[in-house]
């Protein structure tokens, strides 16, 4: 079985859209998902994800399921007097907590208990197994039990922050490396194979993350979207 994940084209995150520049990028994935045999899409509800998803399923004359849960990720922290995102922290908040590496222990600390984090991580990964064992395969600790194997290919139209959710729960690995640590850009493709070396039990691998062969091949640069600045200096994003 495969999985590939698909992160929105550059947003405008005002509108709930993609950018001029994003709706070129969602186009560029056609000639690149069209020649897939996808047994299902499912898509994020939120906008951006949405505009990104539609010109391969026009082209493909397809139709997604929409899942609330692959939206983007809700889990927030209480800062002073407000919440923020809990995937979005500065390296001196978090590298030092060895708790944070541990797939086991990052939600312990203090500041992901401060909000809903236990709550929305758990809720997606719940939401995650079910439509694995819809295709085949139940979760079952750090592996899958195989009930149907197969060479299925699935797509799902997301975002950055739930993609890195649904890789931790796939891989039994803390979130927090895939959150501050990888960037998957706009428009970016990650896809997950099933190995199955032992009769009945199935491991997710990583075959490519992240990937914008799509975006290179026709001369279009990659967005910024979801990265900072490369220099403390520069004049770029924070």
């Amino acid at each position: 079985m495969r999985i590939i994940i698909v992160r929105h084209g550059d947003p405008d995150y005002e509108k709930d859209s993609l950018t001029e520049k994003g709706f070129r990028e969602a186009e560029l994935l056609v000639p690149r998902l069209s020649r897939l045999d996808v047994k299902a899409f499912y898509c994020s509800p939120l906008g951006r994800a949405q505009a990104t998803a539609r010109p391969t399923l026009e082209a493909m004359h397809r139709e997604a399921e929409t899942l609330q849960w692959l939206r983007e990720f809700k889990g927030v922290v209480r800062q002073g007097l407000k919440f923020t995102v809990c995937w979005d922290r500065l390296p001196s908040d978090w590298c030092a907590d060895a708790r944070y590496y541990s797939a086991d222990t990052w939600m312990q600390t203090k500041l992901m208990k401060s909000g809903n984090v236990k709550k929305e991580y758990s809720y997606v990964c719940r939401e995650l197994d079910a439509l694995l064992e819809k295709h085949g395969y139940r979760h079952n600790g750090r592996y899958y039990d195989v009930l149907n194997s197969n060479h299925d290919t699935i797509v799902l139209f997301c975002h950055f922050g739930v993609e890195s959710v649904i890789l931790s729960h796939i891989l039994s690995v803390s979130p927090m490396p895939f959150w501050h640590n990888f960037v998957a850009l706009p428009t970016s493709v990650t896809t997950l194979i099933t190995e199955e070396r032992e009769k009945g039990i199935a491991a997710f691998r990583i075959q490519q993350y992240g990937d914008i062969s799509h975006l290179y091949a026709a001369n279009e640069e990659p967005a910024f979207a979801a990265r900072f600045c490369e220099c403390f200096a520069d004049d770029t994003r924070h």
